[in-house]
Order: C-alpha cells, then sequence, then structure tokens
C-alpha cells in the first residue's frame, strides 16, 4: 500500500471515528439536557410546595394566636376577679375556660404559683398550653423546610446537568475540529482529547441521579 492510499486510509478512519463521537455525543448531550429541564421542574415544584406549606404554617399561627389572645383576656379577668376576692366572677370565667387552657391551668394552679417560687410564671409557659393550630403551624413549617432542602438539592442536579451539557459541548468542538487538521497524527490527538473528555462525561452521567 502506497504513502497516499495508507494516508488516505487513516483520514477516512478519522472521519469514521469523528462522526461516531459526534454522534453519541449528540445523544448524550441531548439526554443532559433532558435531564436538567426535568429537574428544574422538580425543583419549581419543590419550591411552590415549600411556598403552600409556608401560607399553611402562617394561617395555622394566626389561628393560634388569636386562640391565645382570647385565653389572656379571660385569664386576666380570673386573675383580677381573684385578687378582688370575687368567687362568682372567678368561677364564673373559669368555667369559660377554653379546653385547651384548662388542662395547663389546672397544672399551673396545682403548682401552688402563690407561695411556691419555683412555680411556672402561668400556664401560657407550660408546654401542656397548646392554641388550636400552633402545632399544625410548627408542622407546616416543619414541611415547608423539608420542601425548600428539597428544591436547593433538585437545583444542585440540575446545574450539574447543564454543567455535562457544556462537556458534550466542548466533546463535539474537539469532534469537528478533528477534521480539520492536514496533519492525520494531529487529528486522532484531538479525538483522543475528545474521547478522554467524552468518557469523564459519561462517568458523570452515570452516577448523576435520573428522573425518567
Amino acid at each position: 500500500m502506497s504513502e497516499q492510499q495508507r494516508r488516505t486510509v487513516s483520514r477516512w478512519s478519522v472521519e469514521n471515528v469523528a462522526v461516531a463521537l459526534l454522534a453519541i455525543t449528540a445523544v448524550l448531550t441531548a439526554w443532559s439536557g433532558f435531564e436538567a429541564s426535568k429537574w428544574g421542574g422538580e425543583m419549581s415544584i419543590a419550591f411552590s410546595r415549600a411556598s403552600t406549606q409556608r401560607i399553611e404554617a402562617t394561617r395555622q399561627a394566626t389561628t393560634a394566636e388569636a386562640a391565645r389572645a382570647i385565653d389572656l383576656q379571660t385569664f386576666g379577668i380570673w386573675l383580677q376577679a381573684t385578687a378582688e376576692d370575687d368567687q362568682v366572677l372567678a368561677e364564673f370565667t373559669r368555667e369559660r375556660f377554653t379546653e385547651h387552657f384548662t388542662p395547663a391551668f389546672d397544672e399551673w394552679l396545682a403548682a401552688r404559683p402563690l407561695k411556691n417560687p419555683d412555680a411556672p410564671p402561668s400556664p401560657f409557659a407550660l408546654d401542656t398550653y397548646a392554641p388550636p393550630g400552633q402545632v399544625e403551624a410548627q408542622e407546616a413549617d416543619a414541611r415547608a423546610d423539608e420542601y425548600f432542602a428539597d428544591a436547593l438539592v433538585d437545583n444542585r442536579r440540575g446545574d450539574n446537568y447543564t454543567l455535562l451539557t457544556v462537556l458534550f459541548a466542548l466533546v463535539l468542538f474537539f469532534g469537528a475540529l478533528a477534521n480539520r487538521f492536514d496533519s492525520v497524527r494531529r487529528s486522532w490527538t484531538v479525538l483522543a482529547g475528545a474521547g478522554v473528555l467524552l468518557l469523564f462525561a459519561v462517568s458523570l452521567l452515570a452516577v448523576f441521579p435520573k428522573i425518567v
């Protein structure tokens, strides 16, 4: 085989390898873009859920504050009646304590706050006191924090796939550049570099979580 024929075969081999490299990379680039888009969608959904839970937490907290205000008012009346030794008003007020306030009040009263310096300052300082909406607000806040953390993870995963898209774009660039050299050796060198970069990107693609 003459030198010219060998060069022709080598050039033909370079072109075929470059075409195969470009074809594989084009498919992987499209897949990376698809995954980046899907993770971006998951991030938006998680952020939306977090926002919904924040709104729910605010609504429940408002309910709890309204219930607390009522309990504070009736407890204040009871304190005033007790201080003035108005047993009728004190008993009248006590009978109208809310269901969620009565257990805390009974526990506070059993601690003999007027004689025991270690007694809680008020029923509101006890864990027994939990106005309606307080627990729900805390749970909604916790769910919002979880959704927000999930959104940040999804955002990072989407960014990872965007980075992969950039790496595959570099492979496409070097694969197309390989046929521009007159020297077959240089063409093979550029193709080898593109192949190494492709293998690196594929290894990352293999370990990244996917949404199918």
